[in-house]
């Protein structure tokens, strides 16, 4: 398969690594220097362009790619609320293929499941507040994590109590705290922590009066992401429109 990559970060280069040791070719890298690239042969060529930039740049780099006919698998957070309903429809009814996930991880995508699981017994025992937690390296700009929001928009389709989610207190990388401790019942709060070099973690959990049940993923490195992001594009060269992990791995 012909990848190009956009965006030539940590993410990037890893990416590229795991893809040449699974017999794949780099046709076309494009970084903030080489824009003009998305319009050389090169990148025409590719089967899928794998993208991890910024939210400021992620829906125009879809354009580009569906401009060239070349499929896209994206890890960029925080263009769907502006961009979405554009992007389905070019997928749904333009014939144009995005596989999108707030994050590749394998193990993420098992997590997911398993929130989901429990969210669903949790609907029908009210005692048991819940409240997620997320950890991110001093680097990460957003908060909370484009897979913190994935994980709380999950519970809160599926427990009837939580109408939606909402930030919770931020500590940023120099220790000092803001944001909210006490937050509407019906609302699920979601903590930011910026520390150290941190990959990834995040842990949901239920705390009643008697008890209090805890689930966590723990990144140990991006290199989870990087399959997860190859494993993806393998999956978008054989399929189209509008895909997500669930498709990927449906358990």
């Amino acid at each position: 398969m012909k990848i190009a990559l956009i965006g030539y970060g940590k993410m990037g280069r890893m990416i590229e690594e795991i893809a040449l040791s699974r017999g794949h070719e780099i046709v076309s890298i494009i970084d903030i220097d080489n824009q003009q690239d998305f319009d050389s042969e090169a990148f025409a060529s590719a089967d899928v362009a794998i993208e991890f930039t910024s939210p400021q740049a992620a829906y125009g780099n879809y354009l580009r790619c569906f401009d060239k006919g070349v499929k896209v698998v994206s890890g960029s957070t925080g263009w769907m609320k502006e961009h979405g309903d554009e992007i389905r429809h070019l997928c749904q009814e333009g014939g144009k293929t995005l596989f999108w996930a707030s994050n590749f991880s394998v193990g993420m995508a098992i997590f997911q499941a398993v929130n989901r699981y429990l969210a669903k017994i949790m609907n029908g025992f009210a005692q048991y507040d819940v409240r997620m937690e997320e950890t991110h390296h001093i680097h990460k700009l957003d908060a909370p994590s484009g897979t913190a929001i994935t994980l709380a928009e999950e519970i809160t389709a599926a427990i009837d109590r939580k109408q939606a989610w909402t930030p919770g207190l931020l500590t940023a990388p120099d220790g000092t705290v803001c944001g909210e401790k006490e937050v509407d019942p019906s609302m699920l709060a979601i903590d930011s922590i910026r520390r150290d070099e941190v990959p990834g973690i995040h842990s949901i959990c239920y705390d009643s009066a008697a008890d209090s049940i805890t689930i966590t993923h723990d990144a140990h490195s991006r290199q989870g992401f990087a399959l997860g992001a190859v494993l993806a594009a393998e999956y978008t060269h054989q399929h189209q429109g509008l895909l997500t992990t669930s498709d990927l791995f449906q358990f």
